[in-house]
């Protein structure tokens, strides 16, 4: 039996010993009452790690961004987002659909920001024709364009231009605690611009389900009955958090680990002709290689061939695929999936 090696997301992680320990010991309340106390120790832990007044837990990253819109936003109102952003490509039309709201898309420049100017240039004047510009949301780090980190600078100047707008701003943090250990920073200080920010327990951190939503006291009274009205409200949801406990106390620095594995992939797979970086090298835990077009293989066929070699990875475009290292993978992993690169494309 082949030992599997899944690079297909940081979501494939499993939960530690130390989490399942703590699941099994979790003391439990009912969440919708607000009687659970490991939820609520959970979710102070969270607001304070993310500099907001409070917090929500989530069954997801994207329930979380979902109700931060709609606790922020009416229908008719318009957001701001990126075109390659997560909210936007990824979460069925949730905020068009539940919440009839309209997504304003501009242009994701490679670094994964969005252009100030385009930004400026997006805010509707307030003519009656035109829907009401109520919001713009940011995504750190930004998956779809390589997992690349947004500085603090940038994320400033977007909320300061927000503020002078009247506009609020969402932060997508799934993965923000990967962007703070690259810019060897603090997650507070990368949200510090957002009114409200989420980020997911379920990825680099291993825990195995939820996400947490974070902002003033005001939007979070809101966005519990949201949760609430969307079937996300839990009961003795403890168990759960109890491991995003452990996520927060345990898991950050060990994404130092991960980004040095991704780096370490990437500047193999560069040796090889028959591999190219189109969108650049890794600043985070992604690696996004492309398959060159001297080579007879399409990223689905390349996938495929690969998990026969027991190597799980993901195809996201017509040559390119996505590699996540994360919890779970180890430096031996990342030779052997070397190993199957290069058998699989000496075949090709």
């Amino acid at each position: 039996m082949l030992n599997l090696i899944d690079l297909r997301s940081d979501t494939v992680t499993q939960p530690t010993p130390e989490m399942r320990e703590a699941m099994y010991r979790a003391e439990l309340g009912d969440d919708v009452y607000g009687e659970d106390p490991t939820v609520n120790r959970l979710q102070g832990m969270a607001a304070e790690r993310m500099g907001k007044e409070e917090a929500l837990f989530v069954s997801s990253g994207t329930m979380g961004n979902l109700i931060a819109v709609l606790a922020q936003c009416q229908r008719g109102d318009e957001v701001i987002m990126g075109d390659l952003g997560h909210t936007f490509l990824f979460e069925a039309g949730g905020i068009s659909a539940l919440g009839g709201i309209f997504p304003h898309t501009l242009p994701n420049q490679p670094d994964g920001t969005l252009s100030l100017n385009a930004i400026h240039q997006a805010i509707r004047p307030g003519d009656v024709h035109q829907p009401v510009s109520r919001m713009v949301i940011l995504e750190n780090t930004h998956n779809r364009c390589g997992g690349v980190v947004l500085s603090r600078d940038y994320c400033e100047s977007v909320g300061i231009l927000a503020r002078e707008n009247a506009l609020k701003v969402h932060l997508d943090g799934a993965r923000l605690f990967n962007a703070a250990v690259a810019l060897s920073t603090s997650a507070k200080e990368l949200a510090a611009f957002a009114d409200t920010v989420t980020f997911c327990l379920s990825k680099g951190l291993s825990a195995p389900v939820g996400s947490v939503l974070c902002g003033e006291h005001d939007v979070i009274e809101k966005a519990r009955r949201l949760r609430k009205m969307l079937g996300g409200g839990t009961r003795q949801a403890g168990v759960l958090a109890a491991a995003g406990i452990v996520a927060l106390d345990k898991m950050v620095p060990q994404l130092a680990d991960d980004h040095r594995r991704a780096k370490d992939l990437a500047n193999q797979l560069c040796e090889l002709p028959e591999i190219e970086f189109e969108i650049g090298m890794p600043q985070t835990n992604m690696v996004f290689p492309s398959v060159a077009k001297n080579v007879p293989l399409d990223a689905a066929t390349f996938a495929k061939k690969l998990a026969q070699k027991g190597v799980k990875v993901g195809a996201v475009g017509e040559r390119r695929i996505r590699m996540v290292t994360h919890y779970g993978i180890e430096d031996e992993d990342i030779n052997a999936t070397m190993a199957a690169v290069k058998e699989v494309l000496s075949r090709a």
